[in-house]
Order: C-alpha cells, then sequence, then structure tokens
C-alpha cells in the first residue's frame, strides 16, 4: 500500500485542480497548495479507499504550481489533516480536548478500545484507525468524534459502539447529534427565539 509508482490528476480532479488555482492571482499560485494537497488526498481514498498522501502525490502537486518539494512537504507535514501513510477506510478521530473530556469522552475511548481499537493504530482488517485529536468545533454537542467526513455529536458508551457495528457491517450511521438536537440547541429542545426555530410558545406566555 506504501508503494505508488506514479501520481497524476484523474480527468475531473484535473478540472477542480485548475478551478482551484484560477482562484488565486497570478503568480501566487502556490496559494493553492492547502487545497490541492486536500483533492489528491481525496483522489487517494477514491482509488485505493486509503485517505493519505504518498510523497509522489505531494511533488506533483508541488510541480503544478511551481513550489519547490520541499516546501510542499513542510505544509504536508505541519497540518494533521494530511496523512502522510495509509490509513483505515475509516478515520476515527475523538477529540478530548477540555469540553469532550468533561461531557465523558474518556467513555468513547473505552467503547473504541472495547471495539478493538487502539490510538495511533489501525486495525488488522484495515477498517478503522484511531487517533485522538484536538477540538473539532462542537464543543457544545460534546463529546463527538469525527469519522472520514462527518461529525457524531452527544456520544455516549453505547452511541459510539453502534456507530463502529454499523460501520464495520456496511451501514450508514447517521451523523450529528445522536440524541436529536438541531446544531448546538439545548438539550430538550430551543428555549428561546421559539417561532424562529419553527416552535410556537402558548398564547398565555405571550
Amino acid at each position: 500500500m506504501t508503494d505508488v509508482a506514479d501520481f497524476a490528476w484523474t480527468e475531473a480532479n484535473a478540472r477542480e485542480a485548475e478551478r482551484i488555482i484560477a482562484r488565486y492571482p497570478k503568480g501566487r499560485e502556490a496559494s493553492a497548495i492547502m487545497p490541492l494537497l486536500w483533492l489528491a488526498q481525496y483522489q487517494m481514498r477514491e482509488q485505493t479507499g486509503v485517505a493519505w498522501l504518498p510523497l509522489q502525490a505531494i511533488e506533483y502537486v508541488a510541480a503544478q504550481i511551481g513550489m519547490p518539494k520541499i516546501r510542499a512537504l513542510e505544509v504536508a507535514t505541519f497540518y494533521t489533516m494530511y496523512n502522510l501513510k495509509p490509513i483505515g477506510r475509516f478515520h476515527v478521530q475523538v477529540c478530548g480536548t477540555t469540553p469532550c473530556w468533561l461531557r465523558g469522552s474518556d467513555e468513547i475511548f473505552r467503547a473504541c478500545h472495547d471495539w478493538g481499537l487502539r490510538k495511533g493504530e489501525t486495525t488488522a482488517d484495515g477498517l478503522f484507525t484511531l487517533s485522538e485529536v484536538e477540538c473539532l468545533g462542537a464543543c457544545a454537542n460534546a463529546p463527538m468524534a469525527q469519522v472520514n467526513d462527518d461529525n457524531y455529536e452527544d456520544l455516549t458508551y453505547d452511541t459510539m459502539t453502534a456507530i463502529l457495528d454499523d460501520l464495520a457491517a456496511g451501514r450508514t450511521p447517521k451523523p450529528g447529534s445522536q440524541v436529536g438536537r438541531t446544531a448546538s440547541c439545548p438539550e430538550g429542545g430551543p428555549t428561546t427565539l421559539l417561532e424562529l426555530a419553527g416552535a410556537h410558545q402558548p398564547r398565555d406566555a405571550r
């Protein structure tokens, strides 16, 4: 899996790469490095089932925008969003930052551990990679995890276990809040601006 003989854009991604580069002024094409690396990582997932960036892909992107290869590699190694080695089909990223920890992220890690996942490792079947990450921006719905591109929020030991079960069985678990919250509204539903939220206050409360 780590041996990649060559890398080139697919026809569709070649058009997308040109669209991305066109966002930036002439002479500033190097500013497109991050979205282009992200596109390359997605292409690897589409072609191999594994989202990662082989060196050949990094060098290919660098050449397209006239950036020294070492500078492109510096970007790829700085940001944790880029995977420099093959990972599992499902990248399970559990937030361990303070809000999620206070709301029970230890139980989410326990669910992953009991399922057979280990931090920083990929399961033997290549299905899951587990990572502990910093804030993923859903503090109000903590604890939460991100699996590939989807967020799963208001997690418990049981709901995290069910999500892993579904993924392993080829099912698609419903992303977002696992207790039915819309965005980051309070548990139990909105308490203010009820009409805007689609709810209605009793007449005598108006």
